[in-house]
């Protein structure tokens, strides 16, 4: 991608050319950086409106700090393109979520600047508090400053952060990404008025000094004491939201704009060598600088390369339905068929289909915030009474709630759904989002039922079969994007627990697969018969419990079984199966177990990633045939692939 010809943008190769000029010139550079912005994304696609946003503050993070020494902890990554263009990344920003080039979240192996990896939310403030712990320990004197969305304090694990760097004093700042727009404009001149004021060293001196001369009036000291506290709380709790924060035991300043960027500078210098845990409130807006943004904050989240002129992606040709509004759609229409079915999601209704039945029965949908362990117990309490909720939640973030499903769902055999949209591979966000861990947390939980359709008909079946259950948890995974294009039923068939069916007979070597895998083996297996292998296709349908009838079944059959999963292997489908197996005693047959290794999987498109694995229909049909053709002669054994 050839140089930027921005004049000051193209000159800083890191935050040290950016100390160098003055406070007028990076506003400057501010509109320089957000125009950059917009022109590669609508290239290229990637996390929008949340960088416009943080144009202003990731300059002035960088102005004031002296980083990397200093250490700036971003929360999730979504907010950190502008980060990402000031460390020496710019040239690589048309490379963003694309297989090989920088990813669209914060990456400890990418810069020195990204100081902790970050793909879920809530997680910044722990990590800076355990950062400036062990500068104390070790006797540093760096900064450390994390910088949070305030939709990542929806979610608990910041507010126990912040309890416990309330109670331990640490010198740290938060900066609170505020891009709600909630606060009304006119409070914002008084609020701005006394954040200056409280944040000068001289409004410090003074209050230290009072406090010292009234340490040494004994009683009359400890009314002016009391009387001088009454007054400043009293003004900054009529005049900030800031009280919470307080309680925690943070100093808080704010609200504050945070598009001004001469006031950025001037409090964060004015800040950064107070004492103890510091709070800065700062006000931005999603999509800055770039009105289709403005005006549509959730569309242009996250986007394909669109027109820079109107906003829009061009139209893709029409496909199949994409799973997640599959989904969506079959909980509405069981919804209006069960007065008890609820559903549930942690921030993301569009993400998971939920916001149909947002719309269609408002009184039944519940959005949580980013909070999945609250979802699941919440779940938990209305199935006691009765109630059959649906919890839709990416894979990925599932993983954040294991405790309630085990602790809260399991243990107490309670009925509740688990619908994991995003399973398998996902592409672009990368190995903080890859949904490829569940079925192994999952399987393992006691009572625990894990299902994967093979397309978008099934996956209606299994959302009925699932509601209609009631032995306990269970749980539907499927993966991003369109469906196979298979003609949908008006009404839905209930699929017997635990049972698989044969859909490609064949006589050479049984491929086992579950969930998204059933139709590209299904293909595998035509091509395998150019090379003389006939291969049967089983859809299993169920990673617990496993089809141990049918298996019993396929291994009088054959002596040579795959299974083929877009999950890793270790804990997964395969290993149920090879544990299956065992259990019945079954000793002559050879199995291998393809599917994802046991180590991260980088960030790609779902085909570049498949092909990489071997997911893919020359993928398979290769591992199958090198599996048949060079180990049929070879003493029986599971191998994992």
């Amino acid at each position: 991608m050839p140089e930027p010809t921005i004049p000051y943008l193209s000159k800083i190769n890191s935050p040290a050319d950016l100390r160098k000029l003055s406070v007028p010139e990076l506003k400057i550079v501010a509109a320089e950086l957000r125009e950059y912005l917009i022109d590669t994304i609508a290239k290229v696609g990637g996390h929008l409106g949340a960088g416009l946003g943080t144009v202003e503050l990731a300059i002035a993070l960088h102005y004031v700090f002296n980083t990397p020494d200093d250490k700036l902890v971003w929360d999730v990554g979504h907010q950190a393109y502008p980060h990402k263009v000031l460390t020496g990344r710019r040239d690589e920003l048309h490379t963003i979520r694309q297989l090989g080039g920088i990813s669209g979240f914060l990456k400890r192996t990418e810069s020195p600047y990204d100081t902790f990896g970050a793909g879920h939310a809530s997680t910044a403030i722990s990590a800076a508090l355990g950062m400036a712990v062990a500068r104390d320990l070790a006797g540093g004197s760096f900064k450390v400053v994390s910088i949070v969305g305030d939709g990542a304090m929806t979610g608990g694990m910041a507010y126990e952060a912040m309890n416990n760097a309330g109670l331990q004093k640490r010198n740290m700042i938060v900066i609170l990404n505020d891009n709600n727009m909630s606060i009304a404009p006119n409070k914002w001149a008084i609020s701005n008025y006394f954040t200056e004021l409280i944040a000068k060293p001289s409004y410090n001196r003074f209050k230290s000094n009072v406090w010292d001369i009234a340490g040494k009036l004994d009683t009359v000291g400890d009314r002016i004491k009391v009387i001088a506290s009454r007054v400043q709380e009293g003004i900054k709790v009529v005049i900030t939201p800031g009280i919470l924060f307080e309680a925690l035991g943070f100093r808080y300043f704010g609200p504050i704009n945070g598009h001004n960027l001469s006031q950025l500078v001037r409090i964060l210098t004015e800040v950064k060598d107070l004492p103890g845990p510091i709070l800065i409130h700062a006000i931005t807006r999603k999509g800055k600088g770039y009105k289709p943004a403005e005006l549509d904050i959730q569309a242009l989240h996250g986007v394909t390369p669109f027109d820079k002129v109107t906003g829009l992606s061009p139209k893709k040709p029409d496909t199949a339905p994409a799973y997640t509004k599959v989904a969506g759609r079959a909980i509405v229409e069981l919804a209006e068929r069960d007065p008890c079915i609820v559903g549930i999601t942690a921030a993301m209704p569009d993400g998971t289909g939920l916001d149909q039945l947002q719309q269609a029965m408002p009184e039944r949908f519940f959005d949580v915030g980013i909070a999945e362990q609250h979802a699941i117990t919440f779940a938990a309490g209305l199935a006691t009474q009765g109630y059959i909720p649906i919890c839709a939640i990416y894979s990925t973030f599932l993983q954040r709630a294991f405790d309630q499903i085990v602790h809260d769902v399991a243990i107490q055999h309670l009925h509740v759904v688990f619908c994991l949209d995003r399973a398998g591979v996902v592409g672009a966000d990368g190995p903080t989002h890859h949904g490829v861990l569940d079925i192994a947390y999952l399987r393992c939980i006691p009572g625990m039922v894990v299902m994967a359709p093979k397309d978008e008909s099934e996956l209606r079946d299994m959302l009925f079969t699932a509601v209609s259950y009631r032995g306990g948890p269970i749980a539907v995974r499927y993966p991003r994007g369109n469906g196979l294009g298979v003609p949908l039923k008006k009404d839905f068939d209930l699929l017997p627990i635990g049972k698989g069916e044969i859909v490609r007979t064949g006589r050479d070597v049984a491929i086992l697969a579950l969930g998204n895998m059933v139709a590209p083996s299904m293909k595998a297996a035509e091509l395998l018969l150019k090379d003389g292998i006939d291969a049967e296709v089983v859809n299993m349908r169920f990673a617990k419990p496993v089809d141990a009838e049918l298996l019993d079944a396929l291994c009088k059959r054959f002596s040579y079984i795959l299974t083929v999963e877009d999950h890793v292997t270790s804990g997964g489908f395969g290993s149920a199966v090879l544990e299956e197996l065992a259990r019945i005693g079954i000793q002559h047959v050879r199995v291998k177990v393809h599917g994802i290794p046991n180590e991260f999987v980088e960030h790609g498109t779902p085909a570049e990633l498949h092909a990489m694995l071997k997911l893919d229909v020359p993928g398979i049909a290769s591992v199958v045939k090198n599996f048949f053709r060079n180990l049929s002669h070879a003493s029986p054994a599971a191998t994992l692939a």
